[in-house]
Parts: structure tokens; C-alpha cells; sequence
């Protein structure tokens, strides 16, 4: 039974597909569709022009496309010229830029073309998507809007044309993608060859080779930017001293800007080195640069050409750049010294902002001067007092308010008003680093010397203590003593003085180590304090943690305080001498403060040579009247960003 009853479904549909008799049906045909050469009525007509380059030759293209789409479709019976829409040394990877086709696809949006006319797939879109985006969305405006491909002999309003538009389209981004492999190569054997591309660079002009010329008119402003941004003027002011000097840019204007001058920094053509593809287009779709971070070989050639500043002075200023936290600061580049005697030999003064100077040299730098120096750990010991194996108890079991502490954390450097109170009527105080012996001193010092930290200040008689920001800081010593980021380091300080001479000493060997975490309050711990409205709220809770060697001693060896001579047993030989200069250690510094001296003194020489623009335009020496250069200003407050990082010699392959 089933198998018949299947065969009969089988037959009903063979008999149902046999169809009826022709005659007893209606054939009512599609309408043709249109030529792009008929008009029913007015056709109102555009044309698309592109060119990639600017030269010559593709100028020349550019006008004939345009004279001939002109003539032709003026020329056409029914046809209305809407307008030529042009592109003139745009690529045709991407619409993103090119403003002609952006305008007329809006046009095309409200209404004011019925047809555009182009030369080919090439000139109309090298992108795929782009391409067929395009022609899609024109397709399916009301009403629809058709583009004739002439050299390709394709209408998109037909509906064979599709197919082929894509096929072409994408041999068309094929060859553009072959054109950028072509021309990377070309351009690689250039560079390795020593052939380098020489843009337009402030400081230079291009003989008839096209080799770099030193322009002396130029080359003294790139010297005083160079000169003066090293001895702590910021790029925003010496932008406003160009300007007001009327110095010219490379393109001829007045005005000057932070990042501008920072570009002018970073470009190691100023030393006579060239560097080739700092950036590059990893997609030849976007041309979106990027700057290049070892993705693709570069190619440098030192001593290229002329330099206008020493190799010495471009890598310092880089050196001094790189660090932009301690740029904005408006201060001079830091010099790497150490106390080389006294009570404080072999501490490192610190700027607490700077980056520069790596845990290798704060270590070398203290190692350098304590080579000879007798173990101050070393205590003699009166008879009936040796108080060996018995343990100094650490402070931190018996701290209070009045026990001197610092804090380092989240960036962060704090004293408590004990430290103030300790040394009195001092304002400002430099922190000294050692290394070796992994101790901080602090001593008083001037409000000008440029490690100075403000540390407090008199409020209604009273001693306030200062949060201080101190990124060098932070960075030196969580390296140095492998610390966790995330925790906060608060350190017992030990005063010592000696007539008049005083100083603070921080180990930090053992902090106390804070930890604050968000948690959130159970309901039964709630109603047992009888507060069960607050179940669920999240509160801050501090947690102290204990460094494990701490499980089995109650503080430190009596022998470990030599260093900070709290037995009256052992008395240094020599003179204290707390405020004993430090003493540069050239070796491992870019720049000595006496090379930065010279730098400034010649910025003053060259703008006091530069004239001064009257409101007329003309110009007078920078001489205030009395014999004396004008003052450039080392002392700047603004806090400016430095803008862009390379100068880069890239081009859209």
C-alpha cells in the first residue's frame, strides 16, 4: 500500500509539471533595458577623472580627460553636462581622500546625475570593496544612477555587467598591490645602494644633485632649539621666541609650534646621519603610515652630510625627548655625580622626576668613589659594651606620629610633618641615593639647586607636608630593590646631626609594605555590629604586610647601624661635610654642566645676532639698549607636549 501510494504522488507531479496549453497564457514582456546612449528626455551627466602623481606627464592626462568628457558629452543629443568631478594626485587605493568622488556621490544622493562617465576600473577604484560599494549604492538610489567604464565597455545598470565589473576590479587592486611590491623593492635597492630620499629639512637646502647643503641662515635656528631645549627651555617657549624673533620655518611662515620643534629634534639629519623608512604603509589599501618599530629593515649611514650640531649634542637632546614626563618640567638635562667624600660619600644626588640614568649607573656611580672606602659597618666595640648577636628592634613596632617616615607609592613621594619638624626651618631638601649600601639620605639644599624637592611649607605657623610626583624616583628604586608595583613602601627614617649639620637616612631593606583592597562586608559580619544596612556595601580595607625574613627576628644586627652611626662607639674620622657638592662623573654622562653652559652661552650669541622686527617688519640687533644680549629665558613654567615622534623620509608605496 505504501509503495503505491507513493507512486501515485510521483505521478501527480509529473502530470502537474506537463503544464497547460500555451495558448491559454499571457505573455506580458519585461521593458528593455536601456541603453546608456538613449535618452528619454533631458539625461543629466557627470564625469570622473583621476590621476595618481603630480608630474607632467599625468597633469597632461588629467587635461585631456577633461577637455574630452566635456566635448562629448555636450556634444550628445539629450545629454546635459552636470559637471566634471576630478581627482589630481590622489591614489586610487582608497575614497577616504579623494574629494571629487566624495562630491559626487552626494550629488548623485540628492537627485542631480542620472549617468557618470569614467575612463576605466583603474581610474574609478583600485579597491574592491570601494569599487563595488560604490557602484551598489548609486544602483540602488531612486531612481538608480549608472556608470559607463568606457575602456572596459561596462554599464553597471545591466544586469551582465556585474560579474565582469568584479573580476576587473580586482585584477585592477592586483596591479595596484604588484605597483606597491615594485616600487618597495625599487626603493630597498636604493637604500641599500646609499641612494637616500632628501626632503625638504629646515637647516638645509638641495645643490643641483640633490645633495644637502648647510643653509647658515637656517642652521642658527635649528642650533638655538637644540641649544636652549637642552639647558631646560620647553618647546613652547622657544616656539614663542622664534616667532617673535620672526624666524622662518622651512615653508616660509612665522609660526611655530611644540611639536614642530619636537620634530625638528628627533630628525637625525641634524648631525649628518640619515636614517631610511623610520615609517611605512604596511597596507597599501589605507596608506596609513606607522611608524617603524623593527617591522621592516631600515638603513642609516652616518656622517651622510654636513652636520649643523654635534652628533653628541642630537643624541643628548633625543636622550633628554625620550624622557617626557621630566621634558615638560622645563629643566636641564641631568648629570650623573656622586659625593666623593664626607659622611655622604658614595650617594648619588637624585632628580626625582628623571628616567635617564639606569640601575647600572646609580650603581657604578656609587661603587666609583667607595672602592677604598672602610667598612662602616665595622664597629669597635668599649670594653664590657659588645653587644653582639643582640638585635636593634625595628622601629616600625613601636612608630608613632612623631618618628620620621617617607612613602613611595602609585608615583608618589611623601614625608610626614616629623621629617619637617626634625630639620626645622628647611624648605627644601635633595635626596641622595646609595646603591650599595641601598640607603636615601636627605639634606637641606637651595630652592635653585636642580634636585631641589619642596618638601613643605608654613601654613599659619605650622609646618604642612607636600605630596610630591616622582617618576625617576619610583622607577630607580622599584628596580633596584625588585618591589611590587602595586604595593606602598613606608620607610622609618633615623636623624642624625652633629653640631650643625644634618641629615636623614631611609634603609630600604625594610619597608613596611601597605596593600589596600576594596571588599565587600558579608551580611552576618554586618548584623553582629548591629549595622546590617550597610550588608553588601564594598569598603577599602588595609592590609600590612610583613617581609617573610621578619617570621624568626624581632629587627636588625647591632652591626647592621654602622651606617647610620646611632653608636656613640664609632665617630667618623673626618669631617662631616653633609652639604659636600657632588662631583660629575663624565663618563657617564651625555652632556657635563659645562658643556651645557657652553651650549647656552652660544644660543645667546646667535639670537643676539638675529634682529629684532620692529612693528614695521624690519629689524634691529637683539640689544636692549645697554650693551647686554636680551634674556632668552631659562626659566620656563609651561608644562607642553611634545606632538609628533618622527620626521620620517616615508612615501605611499
Amino acid at each position: 500500500m505504501k509503495e503505491n501510494s507513493g507512486q501515485d504522488r510521483k505521478q501527480k507531479i509529473r502530470d502537474k509539471y506537463k503544464g497547460t496549453d500555451a495558448s491559454e497564457i499571457e505573455i506580458i514582456p519585461a521593458k528593455p533595458t536601456a541603453d546608456f546612449m538613449e535618452s528619454g528626455g533631458i539625461r543629466r551627466v557627470a564625469a570622473y577623472v583621476r590621476v595618481s602623481t603630480d608630474n607632467d606627464e599625468q597633469t597632461s592626462s588629467y587635461e585631456l580627460q577633461k577637455n574630452y568628457y566635456t566635448e562629448y558629452i555636450t556634444g550628445h543629443p539629450g545629454w546635459e553636462l552636470v559637471g566634471i568631478y576630478a581627482d589630481e594626485g590622489i591614489s586610487g587605493t582608497s575614497i577616504a581622500h579623494r574629494k571629487g568622488m566624495l562630491q559626487m556621490i552626494e550629488d548623485c544622493k540628492a537627485g542631480k546625475i542620472d549617468l557618470i562617465m569614467t575612463k576605466s576600473i583603474a581610474r574609478f577604484a583600485r579597491n574592491i570593496v570601494d569599487c563595488l560599494s560604490v557602484i551598489d549604492l548609486l544602483k540602488n538610489l531612486e531612481p538608480p544612477v549608472g556608470v559607463q567604464f568606457e575602456a572596459d565597455n561596462i554599464y553597471t545598470l545591466d544586469n551582465n555587467g556585474r560579474m565582469i565589473l568584479t573580476i576587473l576590479a580586482s585584477v585592477a587592486e592586483e596591479e595596484s598591490h604588484s605597483k606597491s611590491v615594485i616600487m618597495n623593492w625599487s626603493i630597498e635597492r636604493r637604500f641599500r645602494k646609499g641612494l637616500f630620499l632628501t626632503p625638504e629639512l629646515l637647516g638645509y637646502d638641495r645643490d643641483e644633485d640633490g645633495d644637502l647643503i648647510v643653509n647658515e641662515d637656517e642652521a642658527e635656528t635649528v642650533k638655538a632649539i637644540y641649544y636652549l631645549y637642552l639647558n631646560g627651555v620647553s618647546f613652547s617657549d622657544i616656539a614663542e621666541l622664534l616667532k617673535a624673533y620672526k624666524r622662518k620655518t622651512k615653508q616660509g611662515s612665522y609660526e611655530w609650534s611644540a611639536s614642530t620643534l619636537a620634530e625638528i629634534v628627533a630628525n637625525e639629519r641634524h648631525c649628518g646621519d640619515i636614517r631610511a623608512w623610520k615609517t611605512f604603509t604596511p597596507n597599501f589599501l589605507t596608506h596609513k603610515a606607522k611608524k617603524n618599530n623593527g617591522e621592516r629593515t631600515q638603513f642609516r649611514r652616518k656622517n651622510h652630510h654636513e652636520a649643523i650640531v654635534s652628533r653628541t649634542v642630537y643624541e643628548a637632546a633625543n636622550f633628554l625627548r625620550a624622557s617626557r614626563a621630566y621634558a615638560k618640567k622645563a629643566r636641564p638635562l641631568p648629570v650623573l655625580s656622586v659625593v666623593d667624600n664626607g659622611i655622604l660619600r658614595g650617594y648619588v644626588p637624585l632628580d626625582k622626576d628623571w628616567t635617564g640614568f639606569s640601575t647600572d649607573e646609580y650603581q657604578k656611580a656609587s661603587e666609583s668613589v667607595m672602592s677604598e672606602l672602610e667598612d662602616t659597618r665595622q664597629i669597635e666595640y668599649k670594653a664590657g659594651l659588645d653587644m653582639r648577636g643582640y638585635e636593634v628592634v625595628r622601629s616600625q613596632y613601636f612608630s608613632t606620629t612623631q618618628n620620621p617616615a617617607m612613602t613611595i607609592a602609585d608615583g608618589k613621594l611623601s614625608f610626614n610633618t616629623a621629617c619637617l619638624k626634625k630639620f626645622e626651618n628647611v624648605e627644601y631638601v635633595e635626596l641622595l641615593l646609595n646603591s650599595v649600601n641601598r640607603c636615601i639620605a636627605v639634606r637641606p639644599c637651595d630652592g635653585n639647586n636642580p634636585n631641589a624637592i619642596h618638601w613643605g611649607k608654613l601654613r599659619e605657623g605650622r609646618w604642612c607636608a607636600l605630596s610630591k610626583s616622582c617618576r625617576g624616583l619610583a622607577k630607580t628604586l622599584f628596580d633596584i630593590m625588585d618591589w611590587d608595583q602595586d604595593l606602598k613602601y613606608r620607610f622609618r627614617g633615623d636623624f642624625i646631626e652633629n653640631d650643625d649639620q644634618k641629615v636623614m637616612l631611609f634603609q630600604l631593606d625594610e619597608p613596611e609594605m601597605v596593600k589596600t583592597e576594596n571588599i565587600v562586608l558579608p551580611p552576618k559580619e554586618a548584623e553582629t555590629d548591629d549595622r546590617a544596612e550597610i550588608a553588601g556595601r564594598t569598603v577599602k580595607q588595609i592590609i600590612y604586610i610583613l617581609p617573610p625574613e621578619w617570621e624568626d627576628t624581632f629587627g636588625r644586627p647591632i652591626t647592621s647601624i654602622g651606617e647610620i652611626n646611632l653608636l656613640e662607639q664609632r665617630h667618623y674620622a673626618a669631617d662631616w661635610d653633609v652639604l659636600r657638592p657632588a662631583k660629575e662623573l663624565a663618563e657617564y654622562s651625555t652632556l657635563t654642566s659645562e658643556d651645557l653652559e657652553e651650549l647656552l652661552q652660544e644660543a645667546e650669541k646667535i639670537i643676539e645676532g638675529w634682529p629684532i622686527p620692529d612693528e614695521h617688519g624690519t629689524g634691529e640687533t637683539a640689544d636692549n639698549g645697554d650693551g647686554e644680549s636680551a634674556d632668552v629665558g631659562t626659566e620656563c613654567g609651561s608644562d607642553v607636549g611634545e606632538g609628533t615622534e618622527e620626521n620620517g623620509d616615508r612615501a605611499d608605496l
